[in-house]
């Protein structure tokens, strides 16, 4: 498996087998890490500081914002009514259906096995449980589980024990006058 020559990779990424990655078209931002068995596909992107865990697809029109981490075994849809073929039964091509776009904010950590559907946006700081299904929007700081993902807490009230002074509870935005 490649990684094409378009594809731009900012200052420090590191991907650690680059046999076992599938990188074409896409952009990947400055120290981001990417694990074994990783696709992202064109005109994607990846912000910088990203962890992007083994086996996980990033497919076309996929933006992630900095600092977000991605766990094992993501998957990202691109396309809200797949199909193989057009009505008269030849096969689809790129013109045959529309890229939606999905985003995933700064900060987002989202759990492995997750699925993430078409046009969703996964808000700033948000966390998404494990082999959830998102298919609506997730608030900022929002955390999400089940399938399909519904929300059950805010990570502004973790844990003191699980906040450092870098992260989210910390942070200036997350301070209501």
């Amino acid at each position: 498996m490649p990684i094409a020559s378009d594809v731009k990779l900012g200052d420090g990424v590191q991907i650690f087998q680059r046999d076992l990655v599938n990188l074409y078209g896409c952009s990947i931002g400055a120290q981001t890490k990417i694990g074994a068995f990783v696709e992202i596909q064109k005109n994607a992107a990846i912000g910088a500081r990203c962890k992007i865990s083994s086996h996980t697809f990033i497919c076309e029109g996929v933006t992630v914002e900095d600092e977000v981490f991605v766990g094992h075994g993501v998957m990202f849809i691109n396309d809200r009514y797949p199909r193989a073929s057009n009505d008269d039964g030849s096969l689809q091509t790129e013109s045959d259906w529309r890229v939606v776009a999905t985003l995933v904010k700064r900060r987002a950590s989202i759990g492995s096995n997750a699925t993430i559907g078409a046009g969703v946006t996964v808000g700033d700081s948000a966390l998404v449980g494990a082999g959830s299904v998102v298919t609506h929007d997730v608030p900022d700081y929002a955390i999400v589980a089940g399938v399909p993902a519904r929300v059950i807490g805010d990570v502004r009230h973790l844990p003191e024990a699980l906040a450092s002074s870098r992260e989210i509870k910390n942070d200036p935005r997350n301070h209501t006058k």
